[in-house]
């Protein structure tokens, strides 16, 4: 007979740490300068709302890599997890004057979680550092080949190009 109470009482206690962990609201925060809240799933739906970096979101669900959030403005769509990250944005996250690197492109990756899907290579094009132009004269490296890097690191990218090849090759937040 003692039993049933007893049991009564931790069926209480665990359903009121269940409803006290799910009143926990999640957050996220923009990382990308040309951040959106979609209406459905999908890049190409309706944009709900456009997001400045650093604003923080609610996070209400999270499935195949969007998150169901809400602005503070109280507009509610999704977001592709590359855009946002789970940690607060440091106070030097904008890096080279704000820009977030490569004319905004790179949406201040510094410090971010980003997850490898929602990455480009283009962060790892740097020019050479004094060390490396040292060594390349040091081991005679060919001309052309100093040209060829020069010649990629002058080269400009607009975001439309960028968009149009995640597109085709079904990347990041265009793979579904």
């Amino acid at each position: 007979m003692k039993t049933i109470p007893l049991l009564l009482i931790m069926t209480f206690v665990i359903l009121s740490l269940t409803t006290v962990t799910s009143a926990d609201v999640q957050k996220v925060w923009v990382t990308s300068e040309d951040a959106t809240i979609q209406a459905e799933r999908s890049i190409s739906s309706k944009t709900v709302a456009e997001v400045r970096r650093g604003t923080e979101l609610n996070v209400s669900a999270f499935e195949n890599r969007w998150y169901k959030v809400t602005a503070p403005d109280g507009k509610s769509g999704w977001i592709f997890r590359g855009k946002v990250s789970t940690e607060p944005l440091p106070p030097d996250y904008m890096g080279d004057n704000g820009s977030g690197g490569i004319g905004g492109l790179l949406g201040g990756l510094t410090g971010s979680s980003i997850k490898a899907d929602a990455a480009d290579s283009s962060r790892s094009i740097r020019g050479l550092s004094p060390e490396a132009q040292e060594y390349a004269q040091q081991t005679e490296t060919p001309a052309e080949s100093q040209a060829a890097l020069d010649m990629l690191l002058s080269s400009n990218v607009d975001k439309t190009e960028i968009d149009l090849f995640l597109k085709e090759g079904r990347i990041g937040e265009y793979a579904y």
